[in-house]
């Protein structure tokens, strides 16, 4: 390699004779990749597969800093499309007024595909992937092996074994880290004084745990709401003075663990 004596960084060299097999592509993309660096070879002047390989880079990277900022929306609570209130589950995150949605799928279970004819029919597979069309494809295998198209299916079963669940449960419940906003003690929401409260102190919505009636009470009033005066008895269904970040029926334990979990 030349000295580079102006003290810019060299570009990185790129081998555009790599074997496709080291590419997590289809066999049929693996194959259309060696025909395109090929031609790529045979015709230096047209193509530059270096500058072809940096720009897919930034491609990667931009989409990677917009999946964050979606990211970002969602942890606030409100839907990546159209910044309403979002219902976030332990496992799902589903907006009711546009229909976004993003839920976790079983690992060993796999799924059920209902068919429409013959009446009472299946097809079972790994996964399945509803396309923006209506198109469901069912893998098995890590291989597509059913494509159906809209009006030949009824809808799509998850089949979460009892053993999974257990086990999702286990793992909720042991990184969930439920600390009191005024002893700052790890709270047990199975535990009888155990409150979640939503309390509005600025514009937004927070959300806030107790694991007394002690702890509430003090808290109330040490730090009295400034929206309005029965913040802390106010139903957030009958009010809109603050923006909404949390449902109304977010009193359930398994609504807390986007919250809460532990930072590993």
């Amino acid at each position: 390699m030349p000295l580079n004596l102006f003290g810019k960084k060299p570009e990185p060299e790129v081998n555009p004779s790599m074997p496709a097999t080291d590419l997590d592509l289809p066999e049929d993309q693996r194959e259309i990749f060696e025909k395109d660096l090929n031609l790529i070879d045979e015709n230096p002047e047209h193509a530059d597969n270096a500058q072809l390989q940096r720009d897919a880079e930034r491609q990667v990277i931009s989409a990677a800093e917009e999946s964050v900022k979606k990211l970002h929306v969602i942890k606030l609570g409100r839907c990546p499309n159209c910044g309403e209130p979002l219902f976030q589950h332990a496992g799902a995150s589903i907006c009711e007024s546009c229909g976004w949605h993003k839920f976790d799928l079983p690992k060993s279970g796999g799924v059920r595909v209902h068919l429409m004819h013959p009446e009472g029919s299946t097809m079972e597979g790994d996964r399945a992937y509803v396309l923006k069309d209506g198109t469901c494809l069912v893998i098995k295998d890590d291989v597509v092996f059913a494509r159906l198209p809209q009006h030949a299916y009824n809808w799509i079963e998850y089949n979460w074994t009892p053993s999974e669940l257990e086990q999702r449960s286990k793992q909720a419940a042991g990184k969930l880290k439920l600390l009191c906003a005024w002893c700052n003690e790890e709270t047990n929401p199975a535990k009888d004084g155990f409150h979640l409260v939503h309390v509005a102190f600025g514009s937004s919505q927070e959300r806030y745990c107790f694991c007394s009636d002690e702890c509430l009470e003090a808290f109330q009033k040490m730090y009295p709401s400034r929206v309005h005066r029965n913040c802390y008895e106010q139903d957030c269904k009958d009010c809109n003075l603050c923006m909404k970040r949390y449902s109304n029926d977010a009193e359930e334990i398994r609504m807390l663990a986007k919250d809460y979990i532990r930072v590993k």
